[in-house]
């Protein structure tokens, strides 16, 4: 970009409702429950953009407004300066929330995440002790 600040009013917004499933479509989810991903976050949408090879922005003090104690939106460059496309399978807001949706369970930190308490609920599941009637 030679040097200059690119205009990011222009960009595609993306908020992290938008993909989640544990939210309604009254809420503000934009995609399907079956193809949306629970609980995601801006760095993490952020991220899974960068993997798809579009220029992105997290913008940190923006909030949904019928959701605003969720704080934080991304947004995404879908289109170049002379209007191509920067990934060519990915030409619509739609397509580009799709696509996030599918790569956010994959996330690293994610997957990091998962592991931890997993194995730590194995180990505290043994139940020990007597069960029966109190005397009196």
């Amino acid at each position: 970009m030679n040097g200059e600040v690119p205009n990011i009013k222009k960009w595609v917004v993306l908020y992290p409702v938008y993909i989640n499933s544990k939210k309604t479509v009254a809420e503000g989810r934009q995609i399907s429950l079956t193809k949306a991903c629970e609980n995601p976050t801006c760095a993490e949408i952020a991220d899974c953009c960068g993997h798809l090879k579009l220029a992105n922005a997290i913008e940190i003090d923006k909030a949904y407004p019928r959701d605003f104690m969720q704080r934080g939106r991304v947004r995404v460059q879908l289109r170049k300066e002379d209007g191509t496309l920067y990934n060519p399978a990915i030409s619509s807001r739609k397509q580009v929330m799709l696509h996030v949706a599918e790569l956010v369970p994959r996330h690293p930190g994610r997957t990091k995440k998962q592991e931890a308490p997993s194995t730590s609920s194995i180990a505290g599941s043994s139940k020990s002790g007597k069960g029966g009637r109190k005397k009196r």
